[in-house]
């Protein structure tokens, strides 16, 4: 078996523990020859060899990857986080503590992006209460 295999074999039942089956699989079935060479590559490296490496635990990776996403603006995947966050047992408080981190280093405008992301999110989730 090649590295890249085993990467990934390790990093697909990682991938869909944190972001939910649901999405990792619609995200492979939809991926047609092109794109299947992304799906490979994101989850041998990203969830095989990043997030499969045990010196940091899972809780500890979500908000890494809240505060990295919020500072490099990418909302989409912030949303796709917060998500995941709260699949690793990452409380509402502890995603709000991590996004006014970055929003200190990282600018209020980036803050507010990745704040009405997880707000969102964490409305859907039934997290926090909607404002009627």
């Amino acid at each position: 078996m090649s590295d890249d295999q085993a990467l990934f074999d390790k990093g697909l039942p990682i991938r869909r523990a944190v972001l939910g089956p649901e999405y990792v699989d619609s995200s492979m079935a939809k991926a047609d020859e092109f794109m299947m060479s992304f799906q490979r590559a994101t989850t041998a490296w990203a969830w095989g060899w990043a997030w499969g490496d045990a010196t940091l635990d899972r809780k500890t990776r979500s908000l890494l990857n809240l505060a990295m996403l919020t500072a490099l603006g990418k909302i989409p995947e912030v949303k796709l986080h917060v998500k995941g966050a709260l699949n690793n047992g990452i409380t509402v408080d502890e995603i709000k503590a991590t996004l006014l981190h970055a929003t200190a280093y990282c600018g209020i405008p980036a803050g507010l992006d990745a704040f009405k992301a997880a707000h969102e999110v964490l409305i859907a989730e039934g997290a926090i209460p909607g404002k009627k």
